[in-house]
């Protein structure tokens, strides 16, 4: 028995203090059937992640109160959650970022602003083995 058999079963978080970023973020993901969950910052996602258990979770980086190093540090020191792919979301693409990332356990980097395809395909690369389990 498949426990993740569609779209419609996979539910993505996105953490952005940027409307435009999550509203773009919710369209492309919705429009390709997955469940999404948004938050504001990284005191609005720890808020929602233990209800809503994402199966992976994209990040921005640059957030006021928490920000998504920090984010991405709680929710992999977190037993419950330390499996759950984070991607990391920013508008700079350097090498001490990515760096950076990786040290906090981010999976992945997602450079802004993210095209509808390069969205879909990072969240494919992360969720076919889900699906098949």
């Amino acid at each position: 028995m498949s426990a993740l058999a569609s779209n419609e079963n996979l539910k993505i978080m996105v953490i952005d203090d940027s409307s435009t970023i999550r509203r773009s973020a919710e369209i492309f993901l919705g429009q390709a059937g997955y469940t999404i969950v948004l938050a504001e910052d990284g005191f609005d996602a720890l808020a929602k992640i233990n209800d809503s258990h994402p199966d992976l979770i994209f990040c921005d980086i640059l957030m006021p109160r928490l920000d998504g190093y920090q984010t991405c540090a709680l929710i992999k020191k977190s037993v419950k959650f330390r499996d759950t792919p984070v991607i990391m979301l920013s508008s700079k693409d350097g090498l001490f970022d990515r760096a950076r990332g990786a040290m906090v356990g981010s999976d992945e980097y997602l450079t802004k602003p993210f095209t509808k395809d390069s969205l879909l395909r990072t969240v494919r690369n992360y969720t076919t083995d889900t699906q098949e389990k």
